[in-house]
């Protein structure tokens, strides 16, 4: 065993090697057994760190491929962002942002102090209990194809709150750390002002970038794709580095990298050339999340991790469903959003480390936030996956979260349920779903477009389109369609990668309309062949199968022109 364990540490490649392996291991079996990928990436890191096997001695090459696949994570979420929507959600998730940090410090403090903690330690605590992850959220919520979501997009805005708040407490812990009462004062204001200097710089330099250069630079780059490629990584790789270096996070850098040039027409070749390299880096950074778990320190912490975990995991999202219930929103929304934020942050390990190397806290203390952040990670990582599930389990008493009346996600909603009959109703307006849209119109055909992206909606009806914000999912939605005289109900919703599951929003069409005794006919798209028997037998009375039938319209006309030339 020594021998095999000096061979593999002989060589950073030999350890990247069996990194792989494991990671490839432990996510067939993840699979298998149909546990997310990331819980089988952080039990690798565990398994490799110094508290368990001592396999690897590269960290620094982890930390640093971590970083890396995190820079482009962010990049291709503002590749995806849309200016006017920052600005819709600016002030909502401010509010939710700010309210979520408050509460969960002062009560994260309490707890604390409950459970033995000095009054300092418990509010440093409080503090890194705040904060959520982005990489865990944006990763899961991307592969569940919620990231454009109303609740998707409310995490977000929520994220870059407590991105900037982190930032800040992390400045005014570096000053803290200064010694002397006086100099602490000045350290902490000009640090202050150093920042907002830069953002202020940032933002100015990166709006003009976005106004008169975008474009066209990134027009040139496209000529040649490897040039596209290497262009897009080295934008969103250099932006995470200044942000850094101003003092801010990598992961605004990031983002601010996507926005800059999310109004070009290039960015959907981007992300599809990204995806495939940001799953492979982000590897990276859950091997090395697991690494940071010390299995000495559980025996003396694992009771007040539990529970501090339980708080993070319950009361977090109390509060986020409590204020977006406060403005307006469903209990639906207001719990997705919640559950995706039931974890604590990376951030709050890099704080919490800044606090020890300060003297602030105990080694203890910090062994207890590390499991803390490795508990409530894998724990929300299931929550997240299985929202749909949960919410249906729990709506029976999430009505006190929810006010009575119109919601927001239905402001405008109520004209066009009373404007007219449709012949039909079409759920998604994704590239196949805009196809079948705008043929539909062509032959004379009024259709009521449903889509999750409240953005997709808003852009739809100022083009003249019916559309209504509604997801799928919710099969207490189906309530509020105007069915009465539609002919058919048509699933034009994107492929899901897991498969068909019992969260299929498909099966939950089907199984909606049969109990509000639609008399119309259902159409479903289905992306695999095998799963067109499963549809037809369950009611569907026509079944899509868009590849498939593409292809055979494609072979269709070219052996009728060969025909035609023949004859």
């Amino acid at each position: 065993m020594n021998e095999i364990l000096s061979l593999i540490q002989s060589s950073s490649f030999y350890e990247f090697a069996t990194i792989l392996v494991l990671a490839a291991v432990a996510g067939t079996l993840g699979t298998a057994l149909r546990q997310p990928l990331v819980i089988s990436f952080i039990i690798v890191g565990v398994l490799i760190g110094p508290s368990a096997l001592g396999l690897i001695k590269s960290g620094d090459e982890i930390v640093l491929l971590a970083k890396l696949g995190i820079s482009i994570l962010l990049f291709i979420v503002g590749l995806k962002l849309d200016l006017k929507l920052i600005r819709s959600l600016g002030s909502i998730a401010t509010i939710i942002g700010l309210g979520q940090i408050s509460f969960t410090i002062i009560f994260g403090a309490g707890v604390s102090l409950a459970l033995g903690f000095p009054i300092e330690a418990s509010f440093l605590i409080g503090i890194a209990l705040a904060f959520s992850s982005t990489i865990i959220i944006i990763k899961i919520l991307s592969d569940k194809r919620e990231i454009d979501s109303l609740h998707g997009r409310i995490s977000l805005g929520v994220l870059i709150v407590q991105d900037l708040v982190v930032v800040f407490s992390m400045i005014v812990m570096a000053a803290l750390s200064s010694v002397g009462t006086g100099e602490e004062q000045t350290n902490l204001m000009s640090a202050l002002l150093e920042v907002v200097l830069y953002t202020v710089l940032l933002l100015a330099v990166i709006g003009l970038f976005m106004r008169f250069a975008a474009l066209g630079v990134i027009s040139f780059m496209a000529k040649h794709q490897e040039l596209l490629l290497c262009f897009s990584i080295a934008w969103a790789v250099s932006l995470a580095a200044l942000c850094d270096m101003m003092g801010l996070s990598k992961e605004l850098g990031g983002l601010l990298a996507g926005i800059s040039l999310a109004s070009t027409p290039f960015r959907e070749s981007i992300i599809s050339r990204l995806s495939s390299l940001r799953d492979f880096l982000l590897l990276f950074f859950f091997v090395s999340l697991g690494t940071q778990l010390d299995l000495s320190i559980l025996g003396n912490s694992i009771v007040a991790a539990l529970i501090l975990s339980v708080f993070v995991l319950v009361f977090k999202p109390l509060v986020i469903m409590s204020l977006c219930g406060f403005l307006g929103y469903r209990k639906r929304t207001g719990f997705l959003a919640g559950i995706s934020l039931a974890q604590i942050s990376e951030f709050s390990l890099i704080f919490a480390a800044m606090a020890y190397s300060a003297g602030f806290l105990t080694q203890d203390v910090l062994g207890l936030i590390t499991l803390v952040g490795i508990v409530t990670i894998i724990v929300s990582t299931y929550l997240i996956s299985l929202s749909q599930m949960l919410f249906t389990w729990a709506e029976p008493v999430l009505g006190i979260f929810e006010k009575s009346g119109s919601y927001k996600e239905q402001e405008d909603d109520t004209a066009l349920k009373n404007k007219k009959a449709y012949d039909i109703i079409l759920f998604g307006l994704g590239r196949y779903g805009r196809a079948m849209a705008e043929a539909f119109k062509e032959n004379g055909k009024t259709i009521l477009a449903v889509d999750l992206n409240p953005e997709e909606v808003r852009r739809w009806r100022n083009t003249g389109y019916d559309a209504m914000y509604g997801d799928a999912h919710d099969p207490d939605y189906f309530h509020s369609l105007p069915l009465k005289r539609v002919k058919w109900v048509i699933s034009a919703l994107p492929q899901h990668d897991t498969g068909l599951t019992h969260e299929d929003p498909r099966l939950v069409i089907l199984q909606s309309l049969r109990d509000e005794k639609f008399q119309g006919k259902v159409a479903v798209a289905c992306h695999q062949p095998e799963s067109a028997e499963l549809f037809k037998g369950l009611g569907a009375e026509k079944i899509f199968l868009p590849f498939h039938d593409a292809a055979k319209q494609a072979v269709e006309m070219v052996v009728e022109d060969e025909s035609n030339m023949t004859a």
